[in-house]
Formats: structure tokens, sequence, C-alpha cells
């Protein structure tokens, strides 16, 4: 860390965010990104034509209190306006909560590993960490994280399906966790994935607003709306949550393109519940050929697949770059984000021969190090 300027201690310990690598340009083969959880389908022809539109007036703001949008996705999940809150993605509103909630020496308690910007913003708050390893399964251990919440507990982060590891929460264990937890200690339900879910037993979020006032929902138009470069995410919580999080939000954060591209995808909203199962759909085919060549994976509700592949994570990420594919090296791990058949069926290509080499791991344990993926 520089010397010349007189800078936080935390930062010493905070490590900027690393975003998923560009693939390889190789002669002969078409490459493909599979390291930042995008949507690999072009855009709808009218969310396009609204980005177009909403960028015609760049010299006026856009509306800071994005209300048309707010309106239109409140009547679509069932809510008041008043427990709809957007920011500039998901990101933008994770800080804003430990913001609100979290004072230097209080306690964040969350999985791991998970989105790399829990620990992140912990840190930047002079907060303590409660990290808690996910189980062998790759799935939130949540007696573990009942166990840790203390008086000094001031925010409690689940996310669901988890990033990067993939599995959802299942109702009874959430229901179970929550019963646990101090009414007074916010708890966030980081729901970035949940549209690629079809686990018939997923925590539904949504549903549980109205039993758990302390519960916040994260989400985001990044992943299963295809809009991550324009940057809409939101929260769905108590008004008075809702309000304290207003402060905390940068004014102008969501562009008039962002905002009138969300909101012709909500109306296209069947559109992307097709587009949605047609990524699941893949997944589970990379999964399962995955497991045919003797990887282990595990359940996957995400646009995502991960690997546990230990101390091999290098050599996979080398075999990958070498093909033309770059794919996310967390380091007890790799994440694959779902792209084309295509890219999918070179993925399995590259798999078979890294297993034929005697590459595949399948006892490496639950990981600890990895980190999450940009919402």
């Amino acid at each position: 860390m520089s010397e010349k300027f007189r800078l936080r201690p935390a930062l010493k310990t905070t490590p900027a965010y690393v975003p998923g690598k560009p693939p390889k340009a190789k002669e002969g083969l078409k490459s493909y990104k599979l390291s930042s959880n995008e949507h690999h389908m072009d855009p709808l022809p009218a969310v396009a034509e609204a980005i177009e539109a909403g960028g015609r007036t760049p010299a006026s703001y856009a509306d800071p209190a994005v209300a048309e949008l707010t309106a239109a996705l409140a009547e679509h999940l069932g809510v008041s306006a008043d427990q709809v809150l957007f920011s500039a993605g998901a990101s933008e509103m994770l800080k804003a909560l430990f913001h609100v909630a979290v004072d230097p020496g209080d306690e964040v308690v969350y999985p791991w590993p998970s989105f790399e910007m829990y620990p992140q913003l912990a840190n930047l708050c002079g907060a303590s960490h409660q990290r808690i390893s996910v189980d062998a399964d790759g799935r939130h251990d949540l007696p573990a994280m009942a166990a840790a919440i203390t008086d000094r507990t001031r925010l409690v982060i689940l996310c669901s399906p988890n990033n990067p590891t993939g599995p959802a929460l299942r109702q009874g264990e959430f229901d179970e966790f929550m019963a646990q937890v101090p009414a007074d200690v916010i708890v966030v339900l980081d729901e970035a994935y949940i549209d690629f879910c079809d686990a018939e037993d997923a925590a539904d979020g949504l549903a549980a607003l109205h039993r758990y006032p302390n519960l916040a929902l994260l989400r985001t138009f990044s992943k299963s709306y295809g809009l991550a470069g324009l940057r809409v995410g939101y929260a769905v919580a108590d008004p008075e949550l809702i309000m304290e999080l207003r402060k905390s939000i940068l004014p102008f954060s969501v562009s008039a393109s962002a905002q009138q591209a969300a909101l012709v995808s909500l109306k296209h909203s069947q559109d992307m519940e097709i587009r949605a199962k047609e990524v699941a759909g893949l997944r589970d085919e990379l999964a399962a050929g995955l497991r045919a060549r003797g990887f282990e994976v595990f359940e996957a509700h995400g646009n995502f697949v991960w690997l546990n592949l230990g101390d091999r994570s290098d050599d996979f990420e080398r075999a990958c770059l070498d093909n033309g594919l770059a794919v996310r090296n967390l380091g007890d791990g790799v994440r694959i984000s779902v792209g084309p058949a295509e890219a999918m069926q070179r993925v399995l290509q590259v798999a078979g021969d890294f297993a034929a080499d005697g590459g595949t791991v399948t006892d490496a344990g639950a990981p600890d190090k990895a980190e999450g993926a940009p919402k």
C-alpha cells in the first residue's frame, strides 16, 4: 500500500475485486468468456431498442426516483412500491446495506466461498468477520452460521443459489435458520441467480418477507435478464429499511438507458423465463457431462457450475485457456459460466482430455479460499 498518503489501515487486508479473465485468442478457434456469469444470449430486439432510446438525451439526468420502473417491478413482484429500491447493480445495494447496518467493531456473518464483496465490504466497514465455510457439498452450513451470531452481529448474509458453489437454500432449512436469528439483526438473502433455480424445495425469499421483517432480498437484472453492462440491481425489504437505504444510494445511479431496458425487460418476463430455462438446461447438461468424466460437481442452480478441483485448479484453467476458453479459477476450484452449446461442448472436450491425463480430482473436500463474481 502507498506510503505517500494517509489511508485507512483496513486497506492493507482488503483485496481489490479481480474480474474474470478474458479468453486468449487461438488461431482457428472461436474464443469464449465463461468467467463472469454473464448471459450469453443477445438481447431481445425490444430491449435493444429501449437501450438506444434511453441514450438519446445524455445531457439530462435520469429519474432519480426510478418511479416508473419501481411501480412496474412492485406490481410484478406483488409488493408495495415502498418496499422496492433500485441501485447501480446489486453490488451498490449490498454496499448500502453494510453502510446502514455495520459500524466498526460490529460482526458480519457470511458463508464462504461466496461473493467476494462480502469480506471486502466487511473490511471497509471495520467489522469483524464470521466467515463460515460451506459444507462438503458446497452448501451453507446454516447451523454453524446460526451459532456464530452474537450480540455484536449486525448483518447476516445468505446467497441462494450460492456463487460460486451452486446450491440453493432449501425452504425448511431457511425457515429453521431464520427462527434462530434475533429480530433486530438484518438478514440479506442474495438472490442474484434465483431465476435459474429449478429446485422444487428452494427457499422462496419473496414469500418470506411478510414473515421476517428483518429480511432483505437482493436481486439484479444482470443475470437472467442479461443487463449486466447497464447496472440495474434492487432490494425488496421492509419500507422502514428501504427508507434508510435511500440515504446510502448514490443519486442518479441508475441511468435512463438502464431504467428503460429494465422496464421493457419486465414486459417480456415470459421470454426471460424461457431463456432462463434454456440456460438451466445447458447447465444441467454440462454438469452431467463433467460428472460422467469423473469430476466432482456440486448441485448447480445458478448459470454456472463449480468444479471442486483443489490444487489442480491452475492446471485446468491453463488447459481451458489453451483451448480458447476463459473460466474462473478461484484457488480451490474452478467456476464455469454457462455459454452457448458449442462452448459447453468444448469445455467437455477439454475436461475429458484433462481427466485422461490424470487431472481429475474427486475428493478435494469443501473449498475455503474461492471468491465470487460481480452482480
